[in-house]
Formats: structure tokens, C-alpha cells, sequence
């Protein structure tokens, strides 16, 4: 079975990245109500934010993920590690399904390609910053490195 490592010393930066992208997809959310205000929650113009079409429904999902994002980088223990093993799965679900239906009328969140990109690229990078974010005591992580350059002598002792 797979193991997370627990107190990577690149925790502090894989924290940085999920806030960046938390901030980025906050500032796209709250830049893309103002721009489609007055349109209609689930619109189809050519409206666009930071470089990618949206409408006012996709908008305020991107302010509140946005702000689940800030918040699951700002905490200390493992909560932001699964939020951010979440977040991660559900932009690459996103982006992939919003791909399928790309060209027809079922893209109810106004997506483009480019907005497809970006959302597999954060999902890819939010994944990873889980992965790598866990917290534990220092006993713990001893032990998952222990396991980890050792794996051989682990199955033979059981």
C-alpha cells in the first residue's frame, strides 16, 4: 500500500501553490461576477475573466472554491492536506467532463478549452500539493521513512 509522506520539507511551498491557485480562482470568481452581472445565471455569451470565458454561475463556484482553497492552504494540520486531495479530484473530474461537452448545449458553466487546460493543470497541481502535505508527529514521519527505505525488510517480518 501506497503512504503519504508526512512532513515533507517542501510542505511550506506545496501550501504556497494550493493558496496561489486559491487566490488566482478567488480573484477569476469575483472579477467574472462583476463582468457578467445582469446576464443570465447560466449564460453562453463570450464573456470572459482573466483570459476565460465564463458566465455568472461558474463565477460564483470559482469565488467559493477560491475561498475553500485560501482557507484549506492557510491551516496548519491535515485538513488542508484533504482538502486539497479534493479539490485536486474535483477539477480533473471537472475539466474532463466539461470537456466531453464542450460543443454542445450541456456546457452549462461556459467552459473553453483554455478554461478546460487550466482546470486539469490546477487539479494536477492541488493534487500533488496533497499528496505531499501531510502532517504528523515527528514519530510518524520517522516511521513512514523507515518504511519507505526499507520496504523489503517490512513484508518479511510480518
Amino acid at each position: 500500500m501506497a503512504h503519504f509522506p508526512v512532513n515533507h520539507p517542501a510542505r511550506p511551498l506545496y501550501r504556497v501553490l494550493s493558496g496561489l491557485i486559491g487566490l488566482y480562482i478567488l480573484v477569476f470568481g469575483v472579477y467574472g461576477v462583476f463582468e457578467t452581472w445582469g446576464e443570465g445565471l447560466f449564460s453562453r455569451e463570450n464573456t470572459t475573466a482573466l483570459g476565460l470565458r465564463t458566465n455568472l454561475a461558474f463565477a460564483l463556484v470559482s469565488v467559493v472554491f477560491g475561498a475553500f482553497l485560501i482557507i484549506g492552504a492557510s491551516r496548519r494540520g491535515n485538513l488542508g492536506h484533504y482538502m486539497n486531495l479534493t479539490a485536486g479530484a474535483v477539477f480533473l473530474v471537472t475539466g474532463i467532463l466539461m470537456m466531453a461537452v464542450l460543443q454542445t448545449s450541456a456546457n452549462f458553466l461556459n467552459f473553453s478549452m483554455s478554461t478546460v487546460l487550466i482546470s486539469l493543470v490546477f487539479g494536477l497541481v492541488l493534487l500533488a500539493t496533497g499528496l505531499y502535505d501531510k502532517v504528523g508527529t515527528d514519530e510518524h514521519a520517522a516511521e513512514e521513512r523507515r518504511r519507505r527505505n526499507h520496504p523489503v525488510a517490512e513484508a518479511h517480518q510480518r
